[in-house]
């Protein structure tokens, strides 16, 4: 068997031009089982066309999505003690660390960015979930606390999109203090006047949504986004019922009060620049005085420009 193996398949491959198949050639739709080409749900942003399921986006691809034209700067990663704890499970932290830099080409989970949205400038930050499941860090709290410093010091907003597992198991107490430094940065972009907006992603959960992940001017999630702390079966085996249907989704949380919108991934930019606009002053775009607005954006109906020109307009004569 090895020698046709390792001789005879090979060469009647290279007779006929075989090619090897990428694994990812195709993906698999997590609700209905559909096979999707993966440059056709590139194309379609990660969105399952047939059945509107949000796969996870890569996190330099939502940046490139948000800014106009596709074009920001990047702000570096922060320089940050690298395995502090010297910690090691099945595989040392470090060499877990390299992996994952391996696997995804960035020295951590957070990415962030300046640009402009329709005109607006921002500064976005993005978690990363395929590094370590989008875990809080040292590093990834430093990175977040200097996006938040741009945004100041440019006196611009701050958008962030979370994708993360929690707190980082393998820097121990060092990770649980990067929930309140960045706590202490949103609280300072409050008192400075500047909108701070959570784009909440599939999924939020553990420390990151028990800390700034929750505390933002207006909270936008994902559809069908899981959003909470504890999971589903921590949280039934600790008080012993049965959760509802759709726990912890985030339309669920829509319905009680717990997140302001439900937009998709497609109406996302637009969503973020015509909000952003009324919170910062800023003249809305064309588009935005001719269109209405669309149904699954939780926005009052009546903009202040849309009043300010209701209330100039002639009284109607008899």
């Amino acid at each position: 068997m090895n020698w046709i193996t390792n001789y005879v398949r090979p060469r009647i491959n290279s007779m006929f031009g075989r090619r090897e198949v990428p694994e990812n050639l195709w993906i698999k739709c997590p609700e209905t089982g559909a096979m999707v080409f993966h440059t056709d749900l590139e194309e379609n942003k990660w969105v399952i066309p047939s059945s509107g399921y949000h796969m996870k986006m890569p996190a330099r691809a939502r940046l490139i999505d948000l800014f106009d034209n596709g074009q920001f700067e990047d702000l570096p990663q922060p320089k940050v003690a690298q395995d502090p704890l010297k910690f090691r499970d099945s595989k040392k932290y470090a060499d877990r660390l390299k992996e994952n830099r391996t696997k995804t080409g960035q020295d951590d989970t957070i990415v962030a960015g300046v640009g402009t949205l329709e005109g607006l400038k921002l500064v976005a930050v993005v978690h990363e979930f395929k590094f370590l499941g989008g875990s809080l860090g040292m590093a990834a709290g430093e990175a977040i606390i200097q996006a938040f410093e741009r945004a100041l010091k440019e006196n611009c907003p701050l958008v962030i999109f979370p994708a993360s597992g929690g707190a980082r198991m393998q820097e121990g107490v060092l990770s649980l203090m990067q929930m309140p430094r960045v706590t202490v940065m949103v609280e300072m972009m409050r008192e400075a006047g500047l909108p701070y907006i959570v784009v909440l992603t599939n999924p939020t959960t553990g420390g990151v949504s028990a800390s700034y992940a929750m505390l933002g001017d207006l909270h936008i999630s994902e559809p069908g986004a899981e959003i909470g702390f504890a999971g589903r079966r921590v949280i039934e085996q600790t008080i012993r019922e049965q959760l509802p249907d759709g726990f912890q989704t985030a339309e669920y949380l829509l319905d009680h009060g717990m997140i302001d919108m439900v937009v998709r991934r497609h109406d996302i930019p637009e969503t973020l620049a015509r909000v952003l606009k009324i919170m910062t002053g800023a003249p809305p775009t064309a588009n935005a005085m001719l269109e209405p607005p669309k149904p699954h954006d939780a926005i009052a109906d009546e903009t202040p420009h849309e009043k300010i020109e209701s209330d100039q307009a002639p009284a109607p004569q008899n």
